[in-house]
Formats: C-alpha cells, structure tokens, sequence
C-alpha cells in the first residue's frame, strides 16, 4: 500500500502517541503502519478497524495530508439552540428555578418550558435532553428538599 511522503516515519509515530483524541490517535497509527510496509489486512488485524476503512484512511492522508485525518463535518439536524443563547441558558440552567417556575428543582418538562418561553425553541421531550447533555448536564438530581422543611425535626426523627 502506498502512503505518501507527507511525514517523515519517526515524525509520524510522535505525533499518533502525542494525540489525545483517540480516533485521531487510529488513524495516525494506522497511516504509520501503512507506512512501515505493512499491508492493509495486517493494520486492520493489529488495530481492529476494517481493512476498507484502513485504504480510506490512507488515500485521505495521500491526498491532503495529516490534517485530513481528524473528523469530519458529520450530517444531521442542526440544534435549535444558537450558539449565543448558550452561555445564557447555561447560566439560567446555573441559577436554578425561579419562583415562577413553580417548582423546586429543574426537570425536563421545565427545562423544555423554560427553552419554549424564555429562547423560543420548541424541543419534544426527549430532545430536551441532548443540549443538556452537550452542556454536560447529566439527568441525575439529588432528591429536592422543600423550602419549607426543618433540619432539627428531620434529625430528630432520625435519632428516634
């Protein structure tokens, strides 16, 4: 397999241990490999991905280099949440329910109300978890505490 002289072989080595992505970190070393005189069949076998992924990896270092081994723009439905109204929904998410929330700890349904009322996007509800997690959020909470409730009482009711 050809692998263009982009990189010198040592220099590619270096740069596949020094990357923390761990995909990029596969291709590099696969690329390396190719590189080193082993064939397709053999990287596949010694890194795990298929042998046509290998040649594709490959052909895109021949053709454009060492850069074009990190990922790519991928397809899909872009968020609805733009990019300014990040920071401010991250701080709103931060700041916690208001008292015209109406509740005492943030769930879904009220997260997706406070993206309807306050950015003006509409999320179904299981689309109102990944902003949350891309901001990562995780949908664990501990168990909310009424405002109302006395710490001596609860103590004491735990003593007897």
């Amino acid at each position: 397999m050809h692998v263009a002289d982009h990189l010198p072989l040592d220099e590619l080595r270096a740069r596949a241990d020094a990357e923390g992505d761990k995909r990029l970190f596969l291709r590099l070393r696969a690329v390396y490999l190719a590189a080193a005189g082993l064939t397709a069949p053999e990287v596949a076998a010694a890194l795990g991905p298929s042998r046509r992924a290998i040649r594709r990896w490959v052909a895109r270092y021949n053709a454009e280099g060492p850069d074009a081994l990190g990922d790519r723009p991928r397809p899909g439905q872009p968020t609805l949440l733009r990019e300014p109204d990040v920071d401010r929904f991250r701080a709103r998410l931060e700041a916690g329910p208001t008292p015209g929330d109406g509740v005492c700890t943030l769930r879904g349904r009220d997260v997706r109300a406070i993206l309807a009322s306050e950015f003006g996007v509409a999320y179904s509800m299981p689309g109102v978890y990944a902003p949350l997690h891309r901001l990562g959020y995780s949908c664990l909470d501990p168990r909310p505490r009424h405002p109302r409730s006395d710490p001596a009482a609860r103590e004491e009711f735990k003593k007897n």
